[in-house]
Parts: structure tokens; sequence; C-alpha cells
């Protein structure tokens, strides 16, 4: 199984080499990643992509610790990928 940070480095290289499906991305992130990865995404889980330019630079800072017994279920239920 390939770890998150390969997954992450595969789709970012395919978005700067192909337009098309970095504008395919842009629109829906979801079902692009899981067609280009083969996996599939929890319908709970939202992904947001956010594209840089010269003047806007997006920060992602981690879950907070603090996790709930709700998040935890979903943790050990492998529905989040997050912690």
């Amino acid at each position: 199984m390939r770890s998150g940070d390969d997954m992450l480095k595969q789709i970012v290289e395919k978005s700067a080499l192909d337009t098309g499906f970095r504008q395919q991305l842009l629109s829906d992130p979801k079902s692009t990643i899981s067609q280009e990865l083969g996996i599939t995404i929890p319908e709970s889980m939202k992904i947001e992509v956010h594209e840089s330019d010269m003047q806007t630079v997006h920060l992602a800072l981690p879950p907070d610790p603090n996790v709930t017994e709700e998040q935890l279920e979903a943790i050990s239920a492998g529905l989040c990928c997050c912690w």
C-alpha cells in the first residue's frame, strides 16, 4: 500500500504536467483523485483543492490533536486518514 505522501506526490506531479487533469482536480477533486489513484474515498470525506499563485499561498493545518470519541471511532473504522 502506498503512503499518503506518495499518493499526494503523484497527484501534484500529474497536475503540473497535465493542464486538463489540473482543471479536473480543481473542479471535482474527489472523483479525480479516486480515479487517478484507483481508490474509494468515503462519502463523508471532504476534499478541497486550492491553487496557489504568486500573491496567494494556502496553508493547511493538521487536525486538532484533541480527538473526540466519535473521531476516534471513525479512525479505527478506517473512515478517516487524518490522524
